[in-house]
């Protein structure tokens, strides 16, 4: 089942077969145990609910008083809240690791059942150290032409459907694509409700937000057949109350 030697540890291709079978009993139990529990009328277990990294500052979804008011209804139940990328949310949400899962998701998949939240703002920002900064008259081919620092699960179409024909760097979280647009090295998009603190520092500026700015569709996703579950059915419910839907930006 593994290979041990100077070169380390490696599972064999029956290795690798033996862990994923392992891990899809594991998340059949799981499975079992929550269904068992619903039926005794028992409100306890666990529910993993998976979110992208920097939705703490978005105005448009209460996410902390969703969090609150479902843990004043189940007590007992157990939450894990853990930050995936969407195509790991989508995945997990399939394999039942997550049960509930909030993000932007370029097309729908089979299986899925998507519920619209509201729509992120994004701008394209540069830092104070960027020559772009103090430009009076900013161009918008000279822009284009900026190193960009993009997301790994952004693709090519994405980017030429803003602009850009390639990225200049590479990033898996909002935080390190503001650590790179902060060393003036490069442009970046970032969610405004995010970039908002470092605009009132004069820190950061938006280019042309006419020419680049475009809103991002966040949804709630489950696997379907599960949206009736107690847990999941609150939970969106919740989502559905504390959310604010923003008006769509004329791109």
């Amino acid at each position: 089942l593994c290979q041990r030697g100077r070169g380390g540890f490696a599972l064999t291709e029956k290795g690798q077969h033996f862990l994923q079978q392992a891990i899809r009993v594991l998340s059949e139990l799981n499975e079992l145990e929550r269904q068992s529990a619903l039926l005794k009328g028992e409100h306890s277990g666990t529910i993993c609910i998976s979110t992208l990294d920097s939705i703490e500052t978005e105005t448009a979804l209460s996410l902390p008083v969703v969090l609150r008011s479902f843990s004043d209804k189940f007590p007992n139940v157990h939450i894990k809240l853990i930050i995936r990328t969407p195509a790991e949310q989508l995945n997990g949400v399939l394999n039942n690791h997550i049960d509930l899962a909030i993000g932007s998701y370029n097309s729908r998949v089979h299986n899925i059942i998507s519920e619209p939240l509201y729509r992120e703002q994004h701008w394209l920002y540069c830092s104070d150290l960027h020559p772009m900064f103090f430009s009076r008259q900013l161009d918008k081919e000279l822009i284009s032409q900026c190193p960009l620092v993009t997301r790994s699960y952004w693709n090519t179409s994405d980017l030429r459907r803003r602009g850009f024909s390639k990225g200049s760097a590479t990033v898996e979280t909002v935080d390190a694509q503001l650590l790179l647009i902060l060393s003036g090295k490069y442009i970046g998009y970032l969610p405004e409700h995010y970039a908002w603190p470092w605009i009132k520092e004069n820190r950061l500026r938006v280019l042309l937000p006419n020419e680049f700015g475009f809103q991002s569709p966040f949804s709630a996703i489950c696997k379907r057949g599960r949206s009736n579950e107690p847990y999941l059915k609150e939970f969106r419910n919740l989502l559905k109350k504390n959310t604010v839907a923003r008006p769509k930006w004329s791109e």
